[in-house]
């Protein structure tokens, strides 16, 4: 005796979530302050980012003269981690999703 066929199993397409926005890149902004020197600025960019010292102080000055630069971009751990670390050289960044 033969065994039955299995009887077909209706699977519903996933349906894409329209709430659901997608992970854009996200940006790392360093914003001006009465507090650090330019110089110094121009120095945590080379330190941390590793910047040479031309586009440091191109960054540093439009953060002066602009009032913010976007010193960063990735991913959002990534941009986090970035914040963090500027934050500990005492300057103000924030981040967020690049538009």
């Amino acid at each position: 005796m033969a065994n039955p066929a299995p009887a077909p199993i209706e699977v519903d397409q996933p349906v894409a979530d329209p709430t659901a926005e997608a992970d854009l890149p996200w940006i790392v902004l360093v914003w001006n302050d009465p507090i650090n020197l330019m110089s110094y600025v121009a120095f945590v960019l080379q330190k941390l980012f590793g910047y040479p010292k031309e586009k440091a102080d191109r960054l540093m000055m439009q953060v002066h003269t602009e009032g913010r630069a976007v010193v960063a971009n990735g991913p959002r751990e990534t941009c986090e981690l970035h914040v963090f670390r500027l934050h500990e050289h005492g300057l103000w960044a924030t981040m967020q999703h690049d538009t």
